[in-house]
């Protein structure tokens, strides 16, 4: 398992599973959206707050690669880490199933920040990979 600068745990429940008994595809993004959610907040930053003072991050690309189903019940970690790439912020999200870390899904997610309505360059992660020590 690699290094992460931010991990957070789960369980599954019951309802994310399609009758196959195994985690619909669809939660899996959510996972990923609720642990960079999540991140933003152990910064010091929060998606509403940020959207009241005119700006928005976007999701303008997601990419997912299931490798092994997690079925309900199961434990398992949602990691990430971020990088910037020209004026979008990129987050390479893992999912380990615990306590074997058998790598569920992986997912590479662009972000884009809009303020006051314009496309920016993506000033405001230099601001945001600043508190992360990135």
């Amino acid at each position: 398992m690699k290094d992460f600068i931010y991990i957070l745990p789960f369980k599954v429940r019951d309802y994310e599973c399609d009758l196959q008994g195994v985690v619909n595809n669809s939660n899996y993004q959510r996972y990923m959206e609720h642990t960079r959610h999540e991140y933003l907040e152990s910064l010091g930053e929060n998606f509403g707050d940020m959207h009241d003072k005119g700006v928005d991050a976007l999701v303008s690309r997601v990419d997912i690669q299931f490798r092994n189903s997690l079925r309900s019940g199961d434990h398992f970690i949602s990691c990430l880490n971020m990088k910037k790439e020209g004026p979008k912020l990129v987050f390479d999200q893992y999912i380990y199933r615990e306590p074997d870390k058998q790598l569920a899904a992986k997912g590479r997610v662009e972000i884009v920040v809009v303020e006051n309505g314009k496309l920016t360059r993506g000033e405001y992660f230099d601001r945001l990979l600043n508190k992360s020590n990135i």
